[in-house]
């Protein structure tokens, strides 16, 4: 008689054994430092961020969802359920357009993934050793998922960061609960059969800020609920009608788990700019021009931006009505970096959007797409003045990427600048200090009631 066949472990069965066991002892050190700059930064962009119109909406709402003892909202005064906290925080990581990115598909790992590992850490005590793990077991599985899963997802409308975000928010979530192999593998299911977000989100207003929230939260009720004993569908990501299919239109099954065992190596890059990530090239164009040339504004008779397919009719938005707009207008971007030298926080603000000189110069803006461009987000500008001199700059390589990273002191002054005016300066410090050294943290509630807005 033939033996039979053991059946093959499912992709959610395999994630959840992997990450379930991930330890700080097993996360390289170079993700371990990985993590760390990503949580320095996701604080600081996070407390800027909840001083923004939308974060302050937000932290209203997890307000209203009841008090308690289980988390920080950033940036306020309150402590409130672990989902309502994992919500709210992550809208606010994602309000100011300065949050990380993935290098494939533009996601940002740190409002979904961080928010709720951070709660979640706070009400149950967890050490620093801990959350790091837990860090870097929701970054891979997210940035798995979403490798499995791109650029199909994305070109059917999906948005990443929320639709791959909750597979990475429910592990996270899940190890810092201590599920096991069986609960982990049912909270995925449970996560998949929330996982949403669409790209139908730019516009005047604030629907783009919104996406992360629900993939934070959901990714806490999938664990939480699989550890009360509801279970999940183990196909959830390979199934007929399961989250590859769904999203993807296809079956990458081998995609998602290869290599998986071996040390996994995150490219995380940052943002130098408050806007959206593709139109940071543009924006180091028009900078480089205008450090080199120093050109006269006012005798610019054209500025034409060459991008690459991938990017190319995104972003075209000749007259923002509104900041949200601005911070994805391709046009605003340049014509504010080519004026004031930056793309900060302070260069997007509704009154700037009626400056003269800046309409002046969208005005000028045209956009073509160039295949011959070697990066999705490769960039060429040139801009042509009354006399009909011409300045050129191309960039490949944004300021923030992997290959063109911004240094440790230049986090920390990015970290500074967000945090201070929110936290103070002495409070910024030490949660600089903190996470320098997460290691030897041994309560992560520590960490966050320094993230607490100031009285008054």
């Amino acid at each position: 008689m033939q033996k039979k066949k053991p059946a093959q472990r499912t992709l959610a069965r395999q994630l959840a054994e992997h990450h379930g066991r991930l330890s700080w002892n097993d996360v390289p050190e170079a993700g371990r430092q990985a993590m760390k700059r990503l949580l320095l930064d996701y604080l600081g962009v996070a407390i800027a961020g909840s001083q923004t119109e939308s974060g302050v909406i937000a932290r209203t709402y997890a307000g209203l969802q009841g008090k308690g003892p289980e988390a920080t909202l950033i940036g306020g005064r309150a402590r409130v359920p672990v989902a309502a906290a994992s919500f709210a925080n992550a809208i606010s990581c994602h309000s100011i357009e300065l949050d990380d990115i993935d290098v494939l598909a533009l996601f940002h790992f740190s409002p979904p993934v961080f928010s709720p590992a951070l709660a979640v850490a706070e009400s149950v005590g967890a050490n620093g050793k801990a959350l790091i793990a837990a860090l870097a077991a929701g970054c891979e599985v997210m940035e798995r998922v979403s490798t499995a899963a791109n650029n199909d997802l994305r070109n059917r409308a999906f948005h990443t960061t929320p639709t791959c975000g909750v597979f990475g928010a429910t592990v996270a979530a899940g190890k810092l609960m201590k599920l096991t192999a069986d609960q982990m593998t049912s909270a995925f299911g449970l996560a998949g059969a929330q996982a949403s977000g669409l790209m139908e989100m730019y516009g005047p207003s604030m629907q783009k800020r919104f996406n992360p929230g629900p993939a934070a939260r959901n990714g806490v009720v999938a664990a939480s609920m699989a550890r009360l004993g509801f279970t999940g569908a183990d196909t959830i990501f390979e199934g007929e009608r399961g989250f590859l299919h769904a999203f993807a239109g296809r079956d990458e099954a081998a995609t998602l788990v290869r290599g998986l065992g071996r040390p996994y190596a995150l490219e995380i890059e940052f943002k130098p700019y408050s806007c959206a990530r593709p139109i940071h090239n543009a924006i180091d164009c028009a900078l480089e021009i205008r450090r080199a040339h120093a050109p006269a504004l006012a005798r610019i008779r054209s500025i034409v931006v060459r991008r690459h397919p991938d990017w190319s009719e995104y972003h075209r938005n000749p007259a923002p009505r509104t900041y949200h707009e601005a911070q994805v207008s391709l046009p605003y971007s340049v014509a504010i970096a080519l004026l004031e030298g930056n793309a900060l926080l302070d260069q997007y603000t509704d009154r700037k959007l009626a400056n003269a000189a800046v309409r002046r110069l969208m005005g000028l803006t045209r956009i073509e797409t160039d295949p011959k461009l070697p990066r999705g987000v490769s960039c060429h500008t040139t801009i042509t003045m009354a006399s009909g001199e011409a300045y050129v700059s191309q960039v490949d390589f944004p300021k923030g990427s992997v290959q063109n990273p911004m240094s440790d002191d230049e986090l920390s002054a990015k970290f500074e600048s967000l945090s201070v005016p929110v936290v103070g300066r002495t409070r910024a410090a030490r949660i600089a200090d903190t996470v320098a050294a997460i290691e030897k943290c041994p309560d992560v509630g520590q960490l966050m009631r320094l993230t607490m807005g100031r009285a008054g």
